[in-house]
C-alpha cells in the first residue's frame, strides 16, 4: 500500500466549506478546493490513524519494514507477514535477551519455529578459600535443535540464524538430533 492521493478516499475537512461566504457560492472556487481535498485527503487520512502507524499489529506492511529499522529488528522479507509483525512487536524483548541462551533459544522459536536447548559449560563458581581453581571454559556453545511447529528442522537456516545472533566471542555448534533434520 501506498500513502498517495487517492480518488476514492473522501477528505474529513473539505476547503470549500472553510472557505468565507463570498466564495462558498463560487463554482471555481469549490472546485478548485475540492481538487486540493482529493491531494490532502490521503495525509490527513494519515494524520488522523498516527498512533496506527506505530502499532506493528495495525501499520500498513510497507510500513512495518521502516518501523523494524526503528527498533533494529532485522527481517527477512521472505518471512510471513505475521511473523515479522511479532518480531517488531518483540523487539525489545529480544534486545535485552540478546547474547543470552535465553535469547537464542526464544529467537530460534519464533523465527524458524523449532524447539531448541542450549548447552552452555559452567562458568561461574565461589569459594570460601583462597586460590581456589577456577572452572574450565567451555570451548563450544553447543545449540540442540528439534522440530516444532515448523515440521523438520532446516538445518542450514537454524546456523545461519544462529551465527547471526551469537556474540562474535562465542563459538557455536548446533546439532540437530539424528531423524529430526532435513
Amino acid at each position: 500500500m501506498s500513502r498517495v492521493a487517492l480518488p476514492e478516499l473522501p477528505s474529513r475537512y473539505p476547503l470549500g466549506g472553510m472557505l468565507p461566504s463570498l466564495y462558498a457560492a463560487d463554482d471555481f472556487a469549490q472546485r478548485f478546493t475540492s481538487g486540493l481535498d482529493a491531494v490532502l485527503s490521503a495525509i490527513l487520512s494519515t494524520l488522523d490513524n498516527l498512533a496506527e502507524y506505530f502499532d506493528p499489529d495495525l501499520a500498513p506492511a510497507d510500513f512495518v519494514a521502516w518501523l523494524s529499522s526503528w527498533v533494529a529488528a532485522d527481517l527477512d522479507p521472505t518471512w510471513p507477514e505475521p511473523l515479522r509483525r511479532e518480531l517488531v512487536r518483540r523487539a525489545v524483548e529480544l534486545h535485552r535477551l540478546r547474547g543470552t541462551a535465553r535469547g537464542l533459544v526464544a529467537r530460534l522459536e519464533l523465527c524458524l519455529g523449532v524447539r531448541a536447548e542450549v548447552v552452555d559449560g559452567p562458568g561461574v563458581t565461589w569459594s570460601t578459600r583462597p586460590d581456589t581453581t577456577l572452572p574450565r571454559p567451555s570451548d563450544v556453545v553447543l545449540v540442540r535443535v528439534w522440530p516444532g511447529r515448523s515440521g523438520p528442522v532446516d538445518r542450514d537456516r537454524v546456523v545461519a540464524l544462529v551465527d547471526a545472533v551469537c556474540p562474535l566471542h562465542v563459538a557455536c555448534a548446533v546439532e540437530v538430533p539424528s531423524g529430526n533434520g532435513d
